[in-house]
């Protein structure tokens, strides 16, 4: 009991040193509400703190003259340190700066293109939770585009599966992974069920995987060439979504809308820490970007999705894009 005092004391004078405000208890009390959250007294304090550092980051930055606008979401008590242990990759990814096998096409290219206005082509935002399995989603999600554009039927796939049962092809569950690596399991074991059979749950399990409900299945995966960047735009203009990797950095985190872009993040293969999908391109006053499907649910970022600066391999995200075939 006397241990709870001290460290409560503790915390109610590193919130005076902090300079707290009854302003900013009333906001983390709103923000506290909208997203169901209930605390211990111990931690709330803690909380406060870290979300009110939160909340004076995204207000300076926004009172700045930025590309992209940042605004409190679901991850807002967290420390990035914490929300990288639970949202992004904590095993270093071979992530390999190789030759790829893609060809370009050689056509020309359209300025901008969005698969998700070309047809039913992208399922809806996922959310991988806590749980660094961001690579499984953006491995069923560029299959799921994949297979839709060659069939014209769009069915949800399994993340559970691949989290479950591609460590022989050095993944690591909720530890990280990369699509390429996923697009090899699914070719080799002769296919992906569907996210109705084999359900997500956001946590490691026994494999159980049954090759007959097979829903999905993949005959060769093309690698495009490390900092291919203009690789990525053929691909994506003449064939499909393409998955990629790149460098989260704090900002990140609170990313609201606008085109994203970073002088923190690095751009070589051995940084990226998260993976996604890309869906699409296209230019705003005179800057060009992706359109990227993320896997944090829809109230992050743009219902789900963020824009990110094109053509400079912006936070690495030239190192490692890959798509499977089928």
């Amino acid at each position: 009991m006397m241990d709870g005092l001290l460290f409560l004391f503790a915390l109610l004078s590193a919130a005076s040193a902090f300079h707290l405000s009854d302003q900013d208890e009333f906001h983390f009390k709103s923000w506290l509400a909208q997203h169901n959250r209930v605390y211990t007294m111990e931690e709330y304090y803690n909380r406060l703190q870290i979300f009110t550092r939160n909340k004076r980051r995204i207000d300076k930055h926004n009172e700045g003259n930025h590309s992209f606008s940042m605004r409190l979401n679901q991850f807002s008590d967290m420390t990035f340190s914490e929300f990288r242990k639970s949202f992004l990759w904590s095993e270093p990814q071979n992530c390999s700066a190789t030759r790829g096998n893609y060809l370009s096409s050689n056509a020309p290219l359209p300025d901008s293109i969005d698969w998700r206005k070309k047809g039913n082509y992208v399922t809806d935002v996922k959310n991988q939770a806590s749980c660094g399995s961001c690579w499984t989603f953006s491995t069923t999600g560029c299959l799921e585009s994949v297979t839709a554009i060659a069939t014209g039927k769009l069915i949800p796939l399994s993340e559970q599966q691949l989290v479950d049962c591609a460590q022989d092809f050095n993944n690591h569950g909720c530890n990280g992974g990369l699509p390429s690596q996923a697009f090899e399991y699914i070719f080799y074991n002769n296919g992906l069920m569907t996210e109705t059979d084999y359900p997500y749950k956001a946590i490691e399990g026994i494999c159980k995987y049954e090759p007959k409900m097979a829903s999905a299945h993949v005959k060769d995966v093309v690698n495009i060439t490390a900092y291919d960047e203009m690789g990525m735009v053929d691909a994506v203009a003449t064939r499909n979504p393409v998955s990629f990797a790149f460098e989260v950095t704090p900002d990140f985190m609170h990313y609201h809308d606008g085109v994203y872009t970073s002088t923190k993040c690095h751009n070589t293969t051995d940084k990226v820490n998260h993976a996604v999908l890309a869906v699409g391109y296209g230019e705003t006053n005179g800057t060009p970007y992706w359109i990227v499907k993320n896997s944090w649910s829809t109230t992050w970022g743009i219902n789900g999705y963020f824009l990110i600066e094109r053509g400079k391999n912006m936070c690495g995200l030239a190192a490692c894009s890959s798509f499977p075939v089928v």
